[in-house]
């Protein structure tokens, strides 16, 4: 922003004197002026004296006026203009003025008998001139600017620090250009992402979310409303599998020999699928098509390769690969995804399930990879974001049915150090397009992490909804602050002080930014995220023999 000239301009002025400072009649009570203004932002002065009398006014947001984080108001023409107030600093030439750097945020038509702000909208038509009287916002003010109620929206919690003006989302904007919800580790954030869910599946029971749970947390939030999917019933077909994620499960060698094995693996597969009475009907076959194929004529087919080379052939590679897949096969951590009984076309019946299409008034699919094997985690995630990206894709001639994609712990499969050549890049790849992409195609990417700065650089700039809770980490906040609008500036440095249940959200999702704290959400509907009370549990003692004789058991047979 253009450098703004110092307080010292109004060195000599005269504070507002007291009857001022309470307004006279039912005008409101003036706190300051605007000292200069430039296109994205102005300076104003407060007077310290008028600041004190507004601190003992009743209404909350009238008693916190002048703090950073907070909104003012000025009158220009017949329109409130609305600011949010970056930094204050006091003025070097005295203690009665304080200067203060704004940022505008939008404005509303004002009421010519009451002066009561309406009709707010976000951007600027008329700027102030300098000297212009500067105003306190009010509770009512605010309930004109967070207003939703002609668009559709969720309540979520109340404003900062109001008692009962309402924080809302609007869901089209929200979901329409993507969401992320940051915070660090304790801070509430699973317990908001759950109630952001529970409100979207409220409003829309109809609808279609999927949700990646690398922990099994939110199985508890949705047994009621959603559908519950792990290693014991998801039920995905290993034949689901593009080449590349094949490559990364099946493919075991150095970097050195890794494409070459690559190579043959391609060329197997293809004819694998080819051998299907569906492969033969297309006159194209590729070998990333969704087409079922035995894991025993892809080894017989890598085995008949082999046996076509010379003597004198390096066999290892088949060698490789034919053991890598049988031994896959004979894994059972591995048969929610690898057994026999999934050689069947049953990929329409899993995009049903998965997709709550028809959602039977549950219209949340939970996908807990907690208890898959952590070598194809980010497989199995790359698979599932892969058919929601694709699904969107080839059905843009039917009836549109957008989705929901949330994907907890989002810096695990999108990490800044991913690159084309590494392993498990195809989950990051393919949700890094969702992130750029999947808009035009009705596919909405909802992001959910702690550590937002080890996200892939420029995925969170794609998310034009911000939901920041407490962050301690400096690197963490930068990375955030980055991705945020300007006039979201002032709330940002509130982020290290902001209590737990409490967030700053901007971007589109909201009229203008806004900090929130969040609804109490009921027992059954919390995710199983809370801490371990040591206090509490090291005072219970006895039949730890047998806790550890039945942990070992499970233990030993992989949850089975």
């Amino acid at each position: 922003m253009t450098e703004m000239p110092g307080p010292s301009v109004f060195a000599g002025a005269t504070p507002l004197s007291a009857a001022a400072a309470v307004g006279h009649g039912a005008g409101p009570a003036a706190i300051g002026c605007v000292l200069a203004v430039a296109g994205g932002g102005s300076r104003v002065l407060f007077d310290r004296n008028a600041l004190e009398l507004v601190a003992q006014d009743a209404d909350p947001v009238v008693a916190t006026a002048g703090q950073v984080g907070g909104q003012i108001k000025m009158r220009v023409g017949g329109a409130w203009l609305i600011a949010n107030i970056r930094s204050l600093v006091l003025d070097g030439a005295g203690n009665d003025w304080v200067a203060a750097d704004i940022d505008f945020l939008g404005e509303g038509d004002e009421e010519r008998l009451t002066g009561k702000l309406y009709h707010f909208r976000r951007g600027v038509t008329r700027y102030p001139i300098p000297g212009c009287d500067v105003f306190a916002i009010t509770t009512r003010d605010l309930e004109q600017i967070y207003s939703a109620a002609d668009q559709p929206h969720i309540k979520i919690g109340t404003v900062y620090p109001t008692r009962d003006v309402r924080a809302s989302l609007y869901v089209d904007a929200m979901l329409g250009k993507h969401f992320a919800l940051v915070g660090s580790t304790g801070t509430g954030k699973s317990t908001a992402a759950a109630l952001i869910l529970h409100r979207i599946c409220e409003l829309a029971p109809q609808g279609h979310v999927v949700m990646i749970d690398p922990h099994g947390e939110y199985a508890a939030a949705f047994r009621t409303n959603g559908a519950i999917y792990d290693v014991n019933n998801l039920a995905m077909p290993y034949w689901l599998m593009n080449l590349e994620e094949h490559c990364e499960v099946f493919v075991t060698a150095s970097a050195a020999d890794r494409q070459a094995d690559s190579d043959i693996l391609a060329r197997c597969l293809l004819m694998a699928r080819a051998k299907n009475r569906l492969g033969q009907e297309i006159a194209k076959l590729t070998v990333d098509a969704p087409i079922p194929y035995l894991l025993s004529d892809l080894t017989n087919i890598i085995s008949a390769e082999m046996g076509k080379m010379d003597r004198a052939g390096d066999t290892s590679p088949y060698l490789r690969l034919k053991s890598r897949i049988d031994e896959i096969k004979a894994d059972p951590r591995y048969s929610f995804m690898f057994s026999g009984m999934l050689v069947a076309d049953t990929m329409a019946d899993f995009l049903a399930r998965i997709f709550r299409m028809p959602g039977g008034g549950k219209p949340i699919s939970i996908i807990d990879v907690s208890g898959v094997p952590s070598e194809i985690t980010s497989v199995v995630v790359a698979v599932l974001s892969r058919m929601t990206f694709d699904f969107a894709i080839w059905s843009r001639n039917e009836p549109q049915r957008p989705i929901l994609l949330v994907c907890e712990e989002a810096h695990r499969y999108i990490p800044s150090s991913a690159r084309d050549e590494g392993r498990n890049a195809s989950v990051g790849r393919i949700l890094g397009r969702i992130a750029k992409e999947g808009r035009k195609y009705g596919v909405s990417l909802g992001l959910i992490t702690q550590r937002p700065s080890d996200l892939e650089e420029g995925v969170l700039s794609q998310c034009g909804t911000i939901i920041a809770m407490r962050l301690n980490n400096e690197r963490d906040q930068a990375f955030v602050r980055a991705a945020m609008p300007e006039g979201a500036r002032g709330f940002l440095d509130s982020i290290p002080a902001l209590r737990n249940r409490e967030s700053i959200i901007c971007g589109e999702g909201v009229a203008v930014p806004i900090r929130v704290s969040f609804d109490a959400l009921e027992e059954g509907k919390r995710p199983a995220s809370g801490d371990p009370l040591f206090s509490a549990l090291w005072r219970d003692a006895g039949g730890e023999d047998a806790i550890i004789q039945r942990t070992v058991l499970r233990w030993r047979a992989q949850g089975r």
